[in-house]
């Protein structure tokens, strides 16, 4: 099977959550048999930190104006048993019409933040990926929010068939490691500046690091702005590639997770950085939204803070229940939540569709 892929990048890990996800979903497709071609815009934000230069099962095609890939993207289309364009895919309206006109394909879109795409479009605010007609055209969406967005999107947006297909971690790239000294962390966060995760990361870090100057707090990320209140013990990493994620986790007492506003209040929301955490053996705590206790049981396999004082009662609680909670969450993920796991979610969703693509994977 044959899939062609235009999205935001899979070629770096800088300021997205995109890459790391696309990374595990091709290799574990790969794994089943599948041929991925992903076609990526060469913007000059990923092009200085990029981390990923050949895909497994496959290749990625850098361009750098949308006519100069059409000819590839025809042919490749026109060999491909599905097409599927993402959400931020800077020329995702322009693929979208080519891939509604491709007669081959199976013709998905698959929104990776469906909360911020549901936002925006109600605001009346423009997007790169989705046109003035909608996804009607798609025989199938997929969300990487369950719950209310899947109806949104039917109801606002036209999706004729929708369902999700939540984050997911490679263990082959995340798992326990040794930790390095310069990670050390009684709490770490891992994440991208944004606005609305802001008072997240002030109630659940930044005040704990206040109240606590004998410990010592790490944030990793990228696009935080000059004025950000910097504390002496609270400690900063401009952009960490998914190959040190595992050496950072494992450096951790505790890691937080802070879910952006719009994506909370839609629920059904896991941050592929939630199952990474779990997958290296670190505690996590998490802000609440809908849905958490359907991926992680609270108390059992993860820790929820509602205000500061709950992660002040975490980083006090001893090391062995910590562990205890960090093994619990560890062996639910590789359970339940791996790129092999969507691979096989995203397999069954086309089979079910199509009874000619489940006669060509048995061939």
């Amino acid at each position: 099977m044959k899939l062609v892929i235009f999205g935001l990048t899979i070629s770096s890990s800088w300021g997205n959550g995109h890459a790391t996800l696309w990374r595990g979903l091709v290799r574990a497709l790969a794994r089943r048999g599948w041929r991925t071609v992903f076609f990526e815009r060469d913007v000059p934000f990923y092009a200085g930190a990029r981390d990923l230069h050949e895909i497994e099962g496959g290749e990625f095609l850098l361009y750098e104006e949308w006519e100069d890939v059409l000819p590839a993207a025809r042919r490749h289309l026109a060999e491909a048993d599905v097409a599927l364009v993402s959400s931020y895919c800077p020329d995702g309206i322009a693929a979208t019409d080519l891939v509604l006109d491709a007669p081959r394909p199976m013709r998905i879109f698959y929104d990776l933040d469906t909360p911020v795409t549901l936002s925006a479009l109600g605001r009346g605010e423009a997007t790169s990926y989705v046109g003035p007609c909608g996804l009607g055209g798609f025989d199938l969406v997929l969300s990487y929010t369950g719950g209310r967005a899947l109806n949104a999107l039917c109801t606002r947006l036209g999706a004729r068939r929708v369902a999700p297909l939540y984050g997911h971690v490679d263990p082959d790239v995340h798992r326990p490691t040794a930790p390095k000294p310069q990670y050390a962390a009684d709490l770490s966060y891992i994440g991208t500046y944004a606005e609305d995760r802001q008072a997240g990361v002030g109630a659940f870090l930044l005040k704990p690091a206040h109240q606590r100057p004998d410990l010592r707090f790490v944030i990793a990320g990228a696009q935080y702005p000059h004025d950000f209140p910097w504390l002496p013990n609270l400690f900063f990493v401009r952009h960490l590639p998914p190959s040190e994620h595992p050496a950072f986790y494992s450096a951790s007492r505790l890691t937080l997770n802070v879910t952006r506003r719009v994506m909370a209040d839609m629920g059904w929301c896991p941050s592929g950085r939630l199952f990474e955490a779990a997958a290296c053996g670190v505690s996590v705590i998490s802000d609440w939204w809908e849905g958490l206790d359907t991926f992680f049981e609270p108390g059992r396999e993860i820790l929820v803070a509602s205000k500061s004082q709950d992660v002040i009662a975490a980083l006090d609680m001893d090391q062995s229940e910590l562990q205890r909670i960090a093994k619990a969450a560890r062996e639910r993920v590789l359970g339940e939540h791996t790129s092999d796991h969507r691979a096989e979610a995203f397999e069954a969703l086309i089979n079910e569709m199509a009874p000619a693509a489940t006669a060509a994977l048995r061939a």
